[in-house]
């Protein structure tokens, strides 16, 4: 749970007042029927898959949809997973638009080739949780996602709320979007309106500048701005057309900005479509070096479609061994929502392999087991899908590959993970020593969220236990968005030799019950959130940035945020930064890099201790 901070902080762009009251109906719904794939042109994705199309009635679309949001939308910890899928059309008018919210666990997606296929006049939109009063807030709008279409805003009587509201926080992406119109990433309407995100990718925003607000943290990558309203702590920009110009930290030019000019490898994320024939593909994108701007405003763009009827479509009461068999002959794998007790490792084992996840599909793992593994091959791809830890410690929920060895094709063939997410605890008590290897070189890593649960169910120092978050062994590495927090030891280990990390937010862990417990060696407090090894020669980081907050009623300390070998070339690190939470707790960061940077701690609260550049 994200800690309710000092109002001082934060932004309020404009006074807003009033809201509008949405009826809620509830009818029943229209799910698909049956079990797996069994044609190109009708492919059957279980009951949990809403598949609208522009013909049907508009009540009828938002009956569902809203029946949908008002199971999701408090069910934090719940069971039931939803894909709202829409395909290629119109949907509602600027008399008569369509205007819902998306809960937990609930995939939004245009069925399109181009996200200018599907059209929503109306929103899509999320807003503050409240617990009491004056305690709304975004701090926990986490596992929705939003891609693929276009919404030209039309919010009619919507008072306060008029706009494209995506108030959200960690694994909540918007990916393949053009919004027309006011976009907020606060919920400004109630207060105090903390934000905790937050991911965008390969979206374009025209008509109004974006409201980023209270978010404390936020990366845009490989889109376009009309404008980007201030900043809290840390907020960066990698091959964004229109971003803010670089200033960190915050200062006369405004900021806290990091802006690179072009993102160095990218790989878009795979994702389903209806050609115009009917048929189910899904495209996957190519890898694209040095880019800005979205992939898809030149046209299309390079990749290939692989049709519905080469996918093994699971359900939660498929077996491992039939999702095995599958893709070892040359099979692909969509997941569809639920949640999959798995008894052995699914194992991903031939290059080019597609394994998507649709409404967030979460693997729980039995006996210890790793809940998926891929080979060390190239041209993998694995994506939307959440990894809980099992009651039994697993030594890792998510490796990839066994070794670096791979191909000669693996630069130009990346594989890639893209909004992949881990908790451990939260739901039920579980534990893992690691929740992400990458043993492959050339790994794209798109949108990362790896958490031990702070709040929720099984939840305590010698409960949800867990090592590390992400643990980086392979060369050439490419990240966005690593989001990893509340881990007992190193967050993040970084090995391999040539990483980029663009964009870190790392909280560490509340709840050390001493100094004695959370000590990296003799001598040394704590665990840095950021370790890269010692015998790494080169690396680059850039908008890295490690939070504190200890509240077990002693002082705990952290004698550094990152460590790194004082040997990497001058400047390969950019834009750090530590910060105390709150105004309560004890303890704090002593150093944010080595030993260079001063101490953020009860002493200084709420207040960014940068370093711009390192060493």
């Amino acid at each position: 749970m994200r800690i309710a901070r000092s109002s001082a902080r934060r932004k309020r762009l404009f006074a807003v007042s009033g809201s509008a009251a949405i009826t809620v109906l509830v009818v029943a719904c229209f799910p698909l029927t049956g079990r797996a794939a069994t044609s190109a042109s009708q492919p059957d994705f279980g009951p949990n898959v809403y598949v609208f199309n522009a013909s049907m009635p508009l009540s009828q679309i938002q009956a569902t949809v809203d029946a949908v949001a008002t199971q999701q939308v408090s069910n934090q910890f719940g069971t039931q997973r939803y894909a709202l899928l829409f395909e290629p059309g119109t949907y509602g008018t600027s008399t008569n638009p369509l205007n819902f919210q998306v809960g937990y666990y609930t995939t939004v997606a245009g069925l399109g080739l181009s996200p200018t296929d599907v059209v929503i006049n109306g929103s899509v939109y999320v807003h503050n949780q409240c617990f009491g009063s004056n305690n709304c807030t975004a701090l926990e709008n986490f596992w929705r996602s939003l891609s693929n279409l276009t919404i030209n805003v039309t919010t009619p009587g919507f008072g306060c709320y008029s706009g494209e509201f995506w108030a959200v926080s960690q694994a909540a992406p918007m990916r393949r979007v053009q919004v027309n119109g006011l976009v907020t990433l606060m919920d400004y309407c109630t207060g105090p309106s903390f934000a905790s995100g937050g991911f965008i990718a390969d979206s374009a925003f025209t008509g109004s500048t974006v409201i980023n607000g209270s978010q404390q943290q936020w990366l845009v990558r490989n889109s376009q701005l009309d404008g980007w309203t201030n900043g809290v702590w840390n907020q960066v920009f990698s091959g964004v057309v229109g971003a803010p110009a670089q200033c960190f930290p915050a200062s006369s030019c405004g900021g806290p900005y990091t802006t690179l000019a072009s993102s160095p490898v990218t790989r878009e994320i795979p994702y389903l479509y209806v050609d115009a024939n009917g048929n189910y593909n899904v495209f996957v994108p190519g890898a694209q070096n040095n880019t800005a701007g979205t992939s898809w405003s030149g046209g299309a763009m390079p990749g290939v479609a692989i049709p519905i009827n080469k996918f093994f479509v699971a359900q939660p009461t498929d077996s491992v061994t039939a999702m095995n068999r599958a893709l070892s002959t040359g099979m692909n794998l969509i997941l569809t929502p639920g949640i999959y007790n798995l008894d052995q490792s699914i194992n991903v084992t031939r290059p080019d392999t597609v394994v998507l996840g649709i409404g967030f599909p979460t693997l729980i793992p039995e006996n210890g087991v790793v809940s998926m593994t891929a080979a060390s091959a190239e041209g993998m791809s694995i994506s939307g899908i959440l990894f809980d830890a099992g009651p039994t410690t697993s030594p890792a929920l998510l490796q990839v590959g066994s070794g670096h060895a791979r191909s000669d094709n693996e630069a130009s063939d990346p594989s890639a993970l893209h909004d992949v997410f881990f908790r451990i605890g939260g739901a039920a008590a579980g534990s893992a020593t690691t929740s992400l290897v990458v043993n492959s070189n050339n790994v794209i890593l798109d949108d990362i969220w790896a958490w031990r649960a702070d709040h929720g169910n099984g939840v305590g120092w010698t409960v949800n236990t867990a090592d590390t978050g992400v643990v980086v062994n392979g060369d050439n590495v490419t990240a966005y968005g690593l989001f990893v927090e509340h881990y007992q030891k190193y967050e993040v280990i970084w090995n391999g030799n040539g990483g980029t990390e663009i964009f870190l937010q790392n909280e560490m862990p509340y709840d050390p019950p001493s100094q004695a417990a959370w000590m990296e060696a003799p001598g040394v407090d704590g665990w840095a959130a950021f370790k890269v090894g010692d015998t790494v020669t080169s690396f680059s980081g850039y908008g890295m940035g490690s939070y504190s907050f200890f509240n077990q009623g002693v002082p705990i300390y952290a004698a550094h945020a990152f460590e790194i070998p004082t040997t990497l070339p001058a400047g390969s690190l950019q834009d750090l930064l530590t910060i105390f939470l709150s105004t309560a707790g004890s303890g704090g960061i002593l150093n944010v890099v080595n030993d260079t940077g001063g101490s953020s701690t009860i002493a200084n609260p709420d207040t960014p201790v940068t370093v711009v550049s390192y060493p």
